[in-house]
């Protein structure tokens, strides 16, 4: 069976809580997954597809638990050899250009690196959506057939 790592990068806890909601979601359908909050490279070796979730912090900056991880992707560039991903950011549209900017750099770095995008990045912002969870979960759900 394929297991779905789920990556998260949370400076508050609200991406992670996400993430739980969507590990759980995934249980129910029968699918291993596992969250990941302070991530290693062999981790993002190991799973067969992946949800990276990440809110936004600074000036469009990845939240500090996943920072070292990807300047690790960065470096080391290990290729994913078309391995499915999907990418959901959060933020707050009120910041202007750098709204999602950590979702926008992990999309873009995981197809630098050779990864299969199974959809568009999702955008999920704070002035719009009180119950992030609840779109991130139904998004991931329609995604299941994608992350084998």
């Amino acid at each position: 069976m394929s297991k779905i790592g789920i990556f998260v990068g949370s400076v508050y806890g609200n991406a992670q809580h996400v993430a739980e909601d969507v590990e759980t979601m995934l249980g129910a359908q029968g699918r291993e997954s596992q969250v990941f909050t302070d991530p290693t490279l062999d981790d993002f070796k190991q799973v067969s597809s992946m949800i990276f979730i990440s809110s936004t912090t600074g000036q469009g900056d990845i939240p500090p638990n996943l920072e070292f991880f990807i300047q690790d992707l960065r470096d080391q560039f290990p290729l994913m050899e078309q391995k499915p991903f999907a990418v959901a950011g959060l933020g707050d549209s009120s910041y202007g250009e750098t709204y999602c900017g950590a979702g926008r750099q992990i999309f873009e770095l995981l197809t630098e690196l050779q990864g299969k995008p199974i959809t568009v990045l999702l955008e999920i912002d704070a002035c719009e959506t009180l119950e992030p969870e609840l779109e991130v979960v139904a998004w991931a759900e329609k995604l299941l057939p994608d992350l084998m």
